[in-house]
Protein backbone atom coordinates (compact mmCIF):
# COMPACT_ATOMS: atom_id res chain seq x y z
CA UNK A 1 0.00 0.00 0.00
CA UNK A 2 1.11 3.75 -0.40
CA UNK A 3 0.63 5.35 3.00
CA UNK A 4 0.91 9.38 4.17
CA UNK A 5 1.90 9.11 7.33
CA UNK A 6 1.62 12.82 9.17
CA UNK A 7 1.45 13.74 12.57
CA UNK A 8 1.22 16.75 15.51
CA UNK A 9 4.04 15.93 17.37
CA UNK A 10 6.97 17.04 14.74
CA UNK A 11 8.62 15.56 12.24
CA UNK A 12 11.24 15.09 14.67
CA UNK A 13 8.89 12.91 17.31
CA UNK A 14 9.44 9.55 18.59
CA UNK A 15 5.79 8.18 17.65
CA UNK A 16 6.12 9.20 14.10
CA UNK A 17 9.62 7.26 13.86
CA UNK A 18 7.62 4.48 15.20
CA UNK A 19 4.90 4.03 13.02
CA UNK A 20 6.84 4.33 10.00
CA UNK A 21 9.49 2.02 10.88
CA UNK A 22 6.42 -0.29 11.83
CA UNK A 23 4.81 0.41 8.25
CA UNK A 24 7.46 0.63 5.89
CA UNK A 25 8.25 -2.79 6.22
CA UNK A 26 6.16 -3.86 3.54
CA UNK A 27 4.45 -0.45 2.37
CA UNK A 28 5.72 2.43 0.73
CA UNK A 29 5.54 5.21 2.95
CA UNK A 30 6.01 9.15 2.86
CA UNK A 31 5.92 10.84 5.64
CA UNK A 32 4.89 14.72 5.77
CA UNK A 33 4.94 16.37 9.20
CA UNK A 34 4.99 20.05 10.70
CA UNK A 35 8.52 21.24 11.52
CA UNK A 36 7.87 21.87 15.20
CA UNK A 37 5.06 20.25 17.66
CA UNK A 38 1.53 21.56 16.29
CA UNK A 39 -0.67 19.88 18.96
CA UNK A 40 -4.12 21.32 20.04
CA UNK A 41 -3.92 22.93 16.82
CA UNK A 42 -7.21 21.26 15.99
CA UNK A 43 -8.06 21.86 12.04
CA UNK A 44 -6.44 25.09 11.45
CA UNK A 45 -4.81 25.37 7.92
CA UNK A 46 -2.34 28.52 7.14
CA UNK A 47 -3.67 31.47 5.02
CA UNK A 48 -1.44 34.19 5.06
CA UNK A 49 2.08 33.34 4.41
CA UNK A 50 3.68 30.34 2.46
CA UNK A 51 4.92 27.02 3.72
CA UNK A 52 8.29 26.33 3.80
CA UNK A 53 9.11 22.79 2.79
CA UNK A 54 12.12 20.57 3.48
CA UNK A 55 12.98 17.06 2.23
CA UNK A 56 15.07 15.43 5.16
CA UNK A 57 16.56 12.46 6.34
CA UNK A 58 14.85 10.05 8.97
CA UNK A 59 18.03 8.12 10.18
CA UNK A 60 17.10 4.68 10.50
CA UNK A 61 14.52 4.95 7.97
CA UNK A 62 13.69 4.37 4.26
CA UNK A 63 10.97 6.30 3.79
CA UNK A 64 11.00 9.52 2.21
CA UNK A 65 10.47 12.52 4.68
CA UNK A 66 9.26 16.11 4.44
CA UNK A 67 8.61 18.95 7.30
CA UNK A 68 6.26 21.59 6.69
CA UNK A 69 6.40 25.19 8.13
CA UNK A 70 2.62 24.65 8.52
CA UNK A 71 -0.04 22.66 10.47
CA UNK A 72 -1.19 18.96 10.51
CA UNK A 73 -4.08 19.42 8.12
CA UNK A 74 -1.63 21.66 5.72
CA UNK A 75 0.88 18.79 5.91
CA UNK A 76 -1.84 16.39 4.43
CA UNK A 77 -2.77 18.65 1.98
CA UNK A 78 0.80 19.52 0.48
CA UNK A 79 1.42 15.79 0.77
CA UNK A 80 -1.48 14.60 -1.42
CA UNK A 81 -1.58 17.86 -3.96
CA UNK A 82 2.55 17.94 -4.18
CA UNK A 83 5.06 16.08 -2.32
CA UNK A 84 3.54 12.16 -3.04
CA UNK A 85 4.08 11.33 -6.36
CA UNK A 86 1.67 8.87 -6.99
CA UNK A 87 -2.10 8.53 -5.52
CA UNK A 88 -1.95 7.35 -2.01
CA UNK A 89 -4.19 4.81 -0.42
CA UNK A 90 -4.42 5.92 3.09
CA UNK A 91 -3.43 8.63 5.77
CA UNK A 92 -2.02 7.34 9.61
CA UNK A 93 -1.56 10.14 11.25
CA UNK A 94 0.61 9.84 14.99
CA UNK A 95 1.76 8.56 16.86
CA UNK A 96 0.53 10.99 19.17
CA UNK A 97 2.27 11.26 22.48
CA UNK A 98 -0.78 11.14 24.37
CA UNK A 99 -4.27 9.89 23.97
CA UNK A 100 -7.07 11.50 21.63
CA UNK A 101 -10.34 10.28 23.43
CA UNK A 102 -13.31 12.10 24.53
CA UNK A 103 -14.04 15.59 23.59
CA UNK A 104 -9.85 15.61 22.36
CA UNK A 105 -10.26 14.92 19.15
CA UNK A 106 -12.37 18.42 18.49
CA UNK A 107 -8.67 20.09 19.60
CA UNK A 108 -6.40 17.24 18.34
CA UNK A 109 -4.11 18.11 15.20
CA UNK A 110 -3.69 14.17 14.46
CA UNK A 111 -7.00 13.45 14.40
CA UNK A 112 -7.60 16.85 12.23
CA UNK A 113 -5.07 15.46 10.07
CA UNK A 114 -6.74 12.64 9.49
CA UNK A 115 -10.06 13.95 8.52
CA UNK A 116 -8.48 16.51 6.26
CA UNK A 117 -7.51 13.21 4.30
CA UNK A 118 -11.39 12.22 4.92
CA UNK A 119 -12.04 15.16 3.21
CA UNK A 120 -9.97 14.38 0.12
CA UNK A 121 -11.86 11.22 -0.10
CA UNK A 122 -9.26 9.19 1.04
CA UNK A 123 -9.66 6.36 3.99
CA UNK A 124 -7.50 7.60 7.44
CA UNK A 125 -6.36 6.31 10.60
CA UNK A 126 -5.34 8.49 13.60
CA UNK A 127 -3.67 6.34 16.38
CA UNK A 128 -2.74 8.32 19.59
CA UNK A 129 -0.83 6.46 23.11
CA UNK A 130 -1.62 6.86 26.79
CA UNK A 131 1.12 9.02 27.88
CA UNK A 132 2.23 8.64 31.37
CA UNK A 133 4.75 10.26 33.77
CA UNK A 134 6.32 11.97 30.29
CA UNK A 135 6.19 8.58 28.39
CA UNK A 136 4.32 6.79 25.75
CA UNK A 137 4.43 2.92 24.50
CA UNK A 138 4.79 3.07 21.27
CA UNK A 139 5.77 0.19 20.49
CA UNK A 140 2.12 -1.19 21.77
CA UNK A 141 0.69 1.70 19.50
CA UNK A 142 2.76 1.14 16.10
CA UNK A 143 1.75 -2.75 16.02
CA UNK A 144 -1.90 -1.96 16.91
CA UNK A 145 -1.68 0.52 14.15
CA UNK A 146 -0.84 -2.63 11.85
CA UNK A 147 -3.11 -4.57 13.23
CA UNK A 148 -5.74 -2.63 12.80
CA UNK A 149 -4.74 -1.36 8.88
CA UNK A 150 -4.50 -5.49 8.17
CA UNK A 151 -7.55 -6.23 9.44
CA UNK A 152 -9.77 -2.87 8.10
CA UNK A 153 -7.20 -2.27 4.71
CA UNK A 154 -10.04 -4.29 2.20
CA UNK A 155 -13.13 -2.47 3.85
CA UNK A 156 -11.14 0.98 4.34
CA UNK A 157 -10.09 1.10 0.90
CA UNK A 158 -13.65 1.29 -0.57
CA UNK A 159 -15.10 3.87 2.26
CA UNK A 160 -14.66 7.01 2.93
CA UNK A 161 -13.78 7.15 6.63
CA UNK A 162 -11.57 7.81 9.74
CA UNK A 163 -10.61 5.34 12.46
CA UNK A 164 -9.67 7.04 15.84
CA UNK A 165 -7.73 4.36 17.87
CA UNK A 166 -6.31 4.72 21.34
CA UNK A 167 -3.93 2.73 22.84
CA UNK A 168 -2.89 2.38 26.70
CA UNK A 169 0.34 2.71 28.20
CA UNK A 170 0.34 -1.58 29.54
CA UNK A 171 -1.31 -4.00 27.66
CA UNK A 172 -0.35 -7.77 28.61
CA UNK A 173 -1.55 -9.15 25.19
CA UNK A 174 -1.57 -7.69 21.58
CA UNK A 175 -3.98 -9.84 20.11
CA UNK A 176 -5.85 -8.66 23.29
CA UNK A 177 -9.50 -7.63 21.92
CA UNK A 178 -9.66 -3.90 20.40
CA UNK A 179 -13.13 -1.94 21.85
CA UNK A 180 -15.14 -0.56 18.73
CA UNK A 181 -17.13 2.37 20.82
CA UNK A 182 -18.49 5.93 21.05
CA UNK A 183 -16.76 8.50 22.04
CA UNK A 184 -17.02 9.97 25.65
CA UNK A 185 -16.82 13.26 27.00
CA UNK A 186 -14.21 15.37 28.72
CA UNK A 187 -15.06 17.99 31.40
CA UNK A 188 -12.34 20.56 31.10
CA UNK A 189 -11.18 23.10 34.16
CA UNK A 190 -9.84 25.81 31.03
CA UNK A 191 -8.29 28.47 32.85
CA UNK A 192 -6.80 29.80 36.05
CA UNK A 193 -5.64 32.94 36.89
CA UNK A 194 -1.82 33.52 37.79
CA UNK A 195 0.58 36.60 36.90
CA UNK A 196 4.12 36.08 34.80
CA UNK A 197 7.58 37.51 35.30
CA UNK A 198 6.64 40.44 34.75
CA UNK A 199 3.51 40.91 36.83
CA UNK A 200 0.97 40.98 34.21
CA UNK A 201 -2.13 38.82 34.39
CA UNK A 202 -1.74 35.58 32.81
CA UNK A 203 -4.58 32.99 32.16
CA UNK A 204 -2.95 29.49 32.06
CA UNK A 205 -4.28 25.80 31.43
CA UNK A 206 -5.34 23.53 34.19
CA UNK A 207 -6.45 20.40 32.11
CA UNK A 208 -8.61 17.97 32.81
CA UNK A 209 -11.34 17.62 36.09
CA UNK A 210 -10.95 13.61 37.39
CA UNK A 211 -14.73 12.24 36.07
CA UNK A 212 -15.88 8.64 35.84
CA UNK A 213 -15.87 8.21 32.12
CA UNK A 214 -19.69 6.78 30.51
CA UNK A 215 -19.97 3.19 30.16
CA UNK A 216 -18.86 2.28 26.70
CA UNK A 217 -16.81 5.05 25.42
CA UNK A 218 -13.46 5.50 24.53
CA UNK A 219 -12.47 6.66 27.67
CA UNK A 220 -14.33 3.79 29.74
CA UNK A 221 -12.56 0.89 28.04
CA UNK A 222 -9.04 2.35 28.09
CA UNK A 223 -9.23 2.90 31.94
CA UNK A 224 -10.22 -0.99 31.44
CA UNK A 225 -7.06 -1.49 29.73
CA UNK A 226 -7.81 -2.09 25.89
CA UNK A 227 -7.48 -0.46 22.97
CA UNK A 228 -10.23 1.09 21.09
CA UNK A 229 -11.39 2.21 18.04
CA UNK A 230 -14.05 4.92 17.23
CA UNK A 231 -14.89 5.34 13.19
CA UNK A 232 -15.59 9.36 12.93
CA UNK A 233 -16.88 11.87 10.19
CA UNK A 234 -16.39 15.52 9.36
CA UNK A 235 -20.33 16.27 8.82
CA UNK A 236 -20.96 18.21 11.98
CA UNK A 237 -24.52 18.31 11.35
CA UNK A 238 -27.26 17.11 13.96
CA UNK A 239 -29.37 15.02 11.95
CA UNK A 240 -31.76 14.14 14.50
CA UNK A 241 -32.89 17.76 15.18
CA UNK A 242 -32.56 18.95 11.10
CA UNK A 243 -36.42 18.47 10.67
CA UNK A 244 -37.22 20.08 14.41
CA UNK A 245 -35.38 23.20 13.17
CA UNK A 246 -36.99 23.27 9.60
CA UNK A 247 -40.00 23.42 11.60
CA UNK A 248 -39.38 26.63 13.59
CA UNK A 249 -39.02 28.59 10.66
CA UNK A 250 -42.39 27.35 9.21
Amino acid sequence: MKILITNDDGIMSDGIFALAKELEKDNDVTIVAPEVQKSAQSHAITLNKPLVVKEIKLEGLKSRAYSISGTPADCVRAGMEMLVDENIDIVISGINMGLNSGMDILYSGTVSAAIEANIFNKPAIAISAEWIDGKANYEIASKYARKVLEETKEELLRTNIVLNVNTPFELEDIEKEIKICKIGGVIFDYYYMDTDENGENVLKLKGRKESQPDEGTDRYYLSKGYATLSPLFYDLTNFELLEEVRDWFR
